[in-house]
């Protein structure tokens, strides 16, 4: 049976193309959506999280940073606000992002500034997002 083909870009660049991929996993907003071979067209908001796809029996990952999804015939084509293969995140910069996002927040927090808080919650997320990304690849 053939696979999918998967293609994730995001603004800067296309992170992704491949094919014969055997199933992807990803990360919707109402949480993990699993796609494999024929499934149904599809179009859907990602939240920032980890995309995992199986591709010879190896499983890959990629930091998703929200965007939208869609499948048709066989073909998974992500929209990614932004996207890293797992080998291109640098954990250190991703700890000290998350850091400073809670130290912004917590300081948000106290001076009641909503913006500042909403702003800074998107950044931990994206940096939990590439955390966490590095850790399922056995990179963190």
């Amino acid at each position: 049976m053939a696979g999918l083909t998967l293609t994730v870009v995001s603004p800067e660049r296309e992170v992704l193309r491949e094919d014969d991929i055997e199933m992807v996993v990803a990360p919707g907003i109402d949480g993990e959506l699993g796609l494999m071979p024929r499934h149904a067209p599809l179009v859907t908001q990602l939240q920032a999280g980890t995309l995992r796809y199986r591709s010879g029996g190896d499983e890959r990952f990629l930091t998703i940073l929200g965007g939208f999804l869609q499948v048709m015939q066989d073909t998974v084509t992500v929209l990614a606000d932004g996207s890293e293969r797992s080998d291109e995140i640098d954990v250190e910069r991703a700890e000290r992002a998350r850091a400073e996002a809670l130290r912004e927040l917590e300081e948000a927090r106290v001076g009641g500034d909503d913006a500042t808080v909403i702003r800074a919650r998107l950044a931990l997320l994206r940096a939990l997002a590439r955390i966490r990304t590095a850790q399922r690849a056995g990179r963190g």
